[in-house]
C-alpha cells in the first residue's frame, strides 16, 4: 500500500497496527522536505515478498506481526535482505527483544512511546548514514584486502599486545598459519625468525616498531621458520600504525622470500671466488685470505706457512690418458690436501697443476715440513680414476712469513721458487727458501727417523722423580719420564724428541711402552720389597684419541700385575677442552679402573672451574713456570695460591712442580700445598738409584726437610 511519495528513497514499513502507521506516516511528512517514498505491508510474509522485490533503501519492522512475530521474524527478514538496512520500532516493553535484533544484525531500534524526544526521521537518517558508511567501509576494506592479497609481499599486523591482528595470503604461506588460527596469537609463535648463521632467535621488529614509534627493518641474513619447520630466507620493513590521534596503536610488517634471490646471490659470489673445477679457493680468494692471515699474525706475533705445490709431470698424464682422466686427478688431489689441513687453513688451486696451501699461526718451520710431509704421503697413495690406478708425486716450496716475505706476492713468489727447487732435487719432495731452514728441516727428519729406530732398537729408559708430602717430606708418589739413549748424541731429554713424536704419530707406540715400562718397574719394586708407590705417567692428547687405549690401560695393568689404584694418568689442559663428551667417556672409563687422574701443567691453557667439575680429575698440578718465580712475582705468587685452594675447595691434591729453592719449599708449604716434586728434593734418577733412595726414607726427609742438598 502506497501511503506517500517522496523524491528519494523507498522505505518499507512492515506493522500490522493501523494506527501505529498512520504514526510513521505522520511522521515522515511533517519533514520540510520529505526524503522517503514509503510502502507498508502488514505482515511478516508479504515483508518478505517485498523485499524479494528489490529497491527498498531501508526497513521499519514492528515485530508485533500476526503470522510471524518477535525475534524469528526478524531474522527471516534479515536473512531474505541482508544488505537492506533494518530499524526496529518497539515500545519500552518490548526494548529487550529490539536490543536482541540488533545484536542480530539491524542497524538500532526505536522506541514508539519516547518519539517526542527523538524524532523517528531522525532515527531513520542515522540508520542510512550508519548503513552507508558500513557499507562504505566495507568496501574499502575489500579494496585493501584484495590489494594485500595481490602483491607478492607477505603483510602481518599486530597490536600493542604483541597479538596477530592480520595475515595475507603470501603471509598465510611463507608462515603456514592459517589468517583465522593466527589472529589473537603472539607474534613470537607466528613469526619465528632467526639468525641463520648463529641460529639464535632474532626480536621481531614490529615489538621494536611499536615500542620506538619508527620504521624498524630486520638485521640482515634472517630465517623464517615456518609452522612446518620450513626456512625462508626473508627481509622486511616494519612500521607502527596508529590511530586519528596520532597515538600508536600496534605495528605492520611487510616482508618477502629472498631464499632464491640470496642463493643466486651466493652462488655468484662462489663463483667469483672458487675454482670450478675442484671448488677450491681460487687465486683471488687466496690472495684476500692471506692478506687476512699475515695482518692477524702480525698483530699476535706469529708465524704463518705457505706451501706452493706442483703435480710432477702432469703434463704426462694428460697427454697420455686424456684431460678427463687429468680433471678427475687434480680432484682427488684436491680432495687428498684437505684432508691434510685444519679447518682454519686454506687450500687453493691457482690454475693447471698448481695448488698453494695456506696454513695460518705455525709455531715454526717445523710445523711446515710436518705438513709438508703429511701432503707427500697422502698424493702419493695411488689414485682410483675411472679404472685407471694413476701415481703421482709432488714437489713443494714453503716460505714462512714474515722470515721469507713481508706481503703476499713476496710470500707466494718465493714459495714458488722453493717449488723448482724441489723439483730440480728430483721431485717428491719439499725445499724452504732458506737453506738454514732446509738444514733444520734436515735435523728433524733425521731425528724422526731415529725415533722409528728406537722403538725396535730398545733405546729408550725411564728415569724417575719423587713427589713430595710436603707436611711429612715422605716421598707419596713418583712420576715416570723418559730418555732417549741415542747412539750417536748420548742422552735426550724429552723436549728434544717427544714433540716429534706427537707430530708424527709415534707417539702411540712410545706412550705405550712408557706405561707397560713404569708399571713393571713398580711392580719389581713392590715384588722386591719396597712399599707400594703411586705411579704417574704422562699421557698425550693423541694417545688418549686412539680408538683402544682404555683396553691399552687395562691390558697392562693386567699384564705387570700392577694395582690399579697406584696408577695416576696425567693429562693436559689443553685436551680437557677439546671435545668435551668424548674426553669425558674416555676419562670415565679410566676412572672406573680405579685408575686416578691428574692435570698436569694446570693454569697454562684453558681450563674453567665448570670444565673442572665436568672430569673426574683427582690431582692437579702446578706448572713449574708459576712456581719458578712465585717468590719474585706477584702474579706467580697469587697464581698458585688460587691453585692451592681451589683444589682444596674440590677435594683435590695439589702438587707443586719445579721446586728448586727452600724459599719456594716454604711457601707452598705456608699456603698448605700438599705435595711437591722437583730438582731441590732429587733429579730424576735410574731405576736403580731411586730404589736405593726409596729404601733409605730417613736419610731422604733429613734431607727434604732441612734442605741439605
Amino acid at each position: 500500500m502506497l501511503l506517500c511519495a517522496a523524491m528519494a528513497e523507498t522505505m518499507l514499513l512492515i506493522q500490522d497496527d493501523v494506527d501505529g502507521a498512520k504514526t510513521v506516516r505522520d511522521a515522515l511528512e511533517q519533514t520540510r522536505n520529505p526524503a522517503y517514498q514509503l510502502e507498508w505491508v502488514r505482515s511478516c510474509t508479504a515483508g518478505l515478498e517485498r523485499l524479494a522485490g528489490g529497491g527498498i533503501a531501508g526497513a521499519l519492522i514492528d515485530l508485533s506481526l500476526p503470522d510471524i512475530g518477535g525475534i524469528a521474524a526478524f531474522d527471516r527478514l534479515f536473512a531474505a535482505a541482508p544488505q537492506v538496512p533494518m530499524l526496529i520500532l518497539s515500545t519500552s516493553k518490548d526494548e529487550p527483544t529490539a536490543k536482541l535484533a540488533v545484536q542480530h544484525g539491524a542497524q538500532d531500534y526505536f522506541l514508539k512511546d519516547h518519539s517526542n524526544e527523538f524524532p523517528l526521521p531522525k532515527a531513520i537518517k542515522g540508520m542510512l548514514d550508519r548503513a552507508a558508511y558500513s557499507e562504505a567501509l566495507f568496501e574499502e576494506r575489500e579494496r585493501a584486502q584484495v590489494t594485500l592479497n595481490s602483491i607478492g609481499d607477505a603483510v602481518v599486523s599486530a597490536d600493542l599486545h604483541g597479538r596477530v591482528t592480520y595475515l595475507n595470503v603470501v603471509a598465510e604461506r611463507l608462515t603456514g598459519w592459517p589468517r583465522d588460527e593466527a589472529m589473537g596469537r603472539p607474534l613470537e609463535e607466528v613469526l619465528r625468525i632467526i639468525d641463520s648463521i648463529t641460529r639464535e632467535r632474532v626480536p621481531n621488529p614490529m615489538v621494536l616498531a611499536s615500542r620506538t614509534d619508527t620504521t624498524v627493518a630486520l638485521t640482515p641474513n634472517c630465517l623464517l621458520i615456518g609452522r612446518d619447520g620450513g626456512e625462508s630466507a626473508i627481509e622486511d620493513s616494519s612500521a607502527p600504525i596508529h590511530d586519528r590521534r596520532g597515538q600508536v596503536i600496534g605495528a605492520v610488517m611487510v616482508f618477502h622470500d629472498v631464499s632464491t634471490a640470496r642463493a643466486l646471490s651466493q652462488r655468484m659470489a662462489h663463483l667469483a671466488q672458487y675454482d670450478s673445477l675442484t671448488d677450491l679457493p681460487n687465486r683471488l680468494l687466496l690472495n684476500d685470505r692471506l692478506a687476512r692471515a699475515m695482518a692477524l699474525a702480525q698483530r699476535h706475533g706469529e708465524k704463518l706457512a705457505v706451501l706452493y705445490l706442483d703435480v710432477d709431470r702432469f703434463k704426462h698424464i694428460n697427454d697420455s690418458l686424456g684431460h678427463a682422466v687429468g680433471d678427475r686427478l687434480l680432484q682427488s688431489v684436491a680432495g687428498r690436501l684437505l684432508q691434510c689441513v685444519r679447518s682454519s687453513d686454506t687450500v687453493s688451486r691457482q690454475g693447471g697443476d698448481e695448488f698453494v696451501v695456506l696454513f695460518s699461526a705455525v709455531r715454526n718451520f717445523q710445523d711446515a715440513a710436518i705438513c709438508a710431509e703429511k701432503i707427500l704421503q697422502a698424493v702419493n697413495a695411488p689414485h682410483d680414476i675411472d679404472q685407471h690406478i694413476v701415481h703421482v708425486t709432488v714437489s713443494i716450496g714453503i716460505v714462512v712469513y714474515p722470515d721469507d716475505g713481508k706481503d703476499a706476492d713476496s710470500l707466494l713468489k718465493h714459495a714458488d721458487f722453493a717449488m723448482y727447487q724441489a723439483k730440480d732435487s728430483g721431485r717428491n719432495n719439499y725445499q724452504f727458501y732458506g737453506a738454514d731452514l732446509n738444514v733444520s728441516a734436515s735435523e728433524r727428519h733425521l731425528l724422526e727417523t731415529g725415533l722409528r729406530h728406537a722403538i725396535q732398537g730398545h733405546e729408550f729408559a725411564l728415569h724417575f722423580q719423587p713427589q713430595m708430602n710436603l707436611s711429612s717430606a715422605a716421598i707419596a708418589g713418583v712420576e715416570a719420564l723418559i730418555r732417549w739413549r741415542h747412539p750417536v748424541r748420548g742422552i735426550l731429554f724429552p723436549g728434544h724428541f717427544i714433540p716429534i713424536a706427537a707430530e708424527s704419530g709415534l707417539i702411540v707406540p712410545i706412550g705405550r711402552w712408557v706405561l707397560h715400562e713404569g708399571c713393571r718397574q713398580a711392580k719389581e719394586w713392590q715384588d722386591a720389597g719396597l712399599a707400594p708407590i703411586r705411579l704417574a705417567v704422562n699421557i698425550s692428547a693423541v694417545e688418549l684419541r686412539v680408538k683402544d687405549f682404555v683396553a691399552g690401560v687395562r691390558r697392562t695393568l693386567a699384564e705387570t700385575r700392577f694395582d690399579p689404584q697406584c696408577l695416576v694418568l696425567e693429562v693436559t689442559e689443553t685436551f680437557l677442552m677439546q671435545d668435551a663428551k668424548s674426553t669425558a667417556d674416555v676419562l670415565g672409563a679410566i676412572k672406573d679402573m680405579g685408575v686416578q687422574l691428574a692435570l698436569d701443567d694446570f693454569g697454562t691453557g684453558y681450563s674453567s672451574l665448570s670444565y673442572m667439575r665436568r672430569f673426574p680429575i683427582d690431582i692437579l698440578k702446578v706448572d713449574k713456570s708459576f712456581v719458578r718465580d712465585l717468590t719474585t712475582d706477584a702474579d706467580d705468587a697469587s697464581i698458585v695460591s688460587a691453585v692451592i685452594n681451589m683444589g682444596k675447595s674440590l677435594h683435590m691434591r695439589v702438587i707443586a712442580e719445579g721446586i728448586e729453592t727452600q724459599t719456594q719449599l716454604a711457601f707452598l708449604k705456608k699456603h698448605d700445598c700438599s705435595e711437591g716434586q722437583g730438582n731441590y728434593f732429587s733429579h730424576p734418577l735410574a731405576p736403580a738409584a731411586f730404589a736405593a733412595l726409596f729404601g733409605t726414607p730417613t736419610h731422604f726427609m733429613h734431607n727434604a726437610v732441612d734442605g741439605g742438598r
